[in-house]
């Protein structure tokens, strides 16, 4: 394959370059927010495709954020390169602030009682391995005559995915809204600044042209008069 690693990374290190990116995560933000920088679109639009990729981060469908973020980058007329960047709001450093807010958020919405943050992290890795094991187990009985076991995915599906679902709504609208108001006039401010230096460029360019220009008129002027010496100096 053309794009086909030469050096194909370990298991682990592709582990450990998804914690903590080469150059850490400031570098790999200073990278993102210079592409959202870059984009070819006017600045509101740029925003609001960064609204749809922070308020996705928000929703527990994890491995479909890039078409999440699209969509709704669609929707609200943002830009889509932009939403799939502002995706990186999420990352391994803000995933559990993220799904504890979210969860919080559902619980309250939902009615029902809200657990602490210490008893969220003791229950929360135990309902991921009981649905993880139901839902292999179940695979294995499609083909084999093992019993399907749906318990474990059903006290998932309830206690955590659909109030994470619902719970993330509030906090990600929040979060996108003020991911939008400090994008729009940075945006803004980069474009002109950035616009102005390509105008002095262009203008330094145009300048330096007419010059050479000039002096190759004079030049061409100057060998004419030596080819051409007036009447009286003949």
């Amino acid at each position: 394959m053309i794009f086909r690693r030469r050096d194909r990374r370990p298991w682990w290190r592709i582990v450990a370059d998804f914690l903590w990116p080469r150059g850490g995560w400031a570098r790999a933000f200073t990278y993102v927010k210079h592409r959202v920088h870059r984009l070819p679109d006017p600045p509101d639009r740029i925003a609001r495709g960064i609204f749809a990729g922070v308020l996705t981060t928000f929703t527990p469908f994890y491995g479909l954020h890039f078409l999440i973020a699209t969509a709704l980058a669609f929707v609200v007329r943002g830009n889509i390169p932009a939403a799939l960047l502002g995706t990186f709001f999420g990352n391994p450093l803000t995933y559990l602030p993220i799904g504890v807010v979210s969860l919080q958020t559902g619980h309250v919405i939902l009615g029902r009682h809200t657990p602490h943050e210490d008893e969220i992290s003791r229950s929360l890795g135990g309902k991921f391995v009981d649905a993880g094991e139901d839902l292999q187990n179940n695979i294995v009985a499609i083909f084999t005559d093992r019993q399907a076991d749906w318990h474990g995915l059903g006290i998932f599906y309830d206690e955590v995915f659909f109030p994470y679902m619902i719970g993330g709504i509030v906090p990600g609208i929040v979060a996108g809204l003020a991911a939008y108001y400090i994008s729009l006039p940075v945006i803004t401010a980069y474009q002109k600044r950035r616009r102005g230096a390509l105008r002095a460029k262009w203008d330094a360019l145009r300048e330096k042209r007419a010059a050479r220009e000039k002096a190759a008129r004079e030049a061409s002027e100057e060998r004419k008069a030596e080819r051409d010496p007036p009447a009286g100096r003949r």
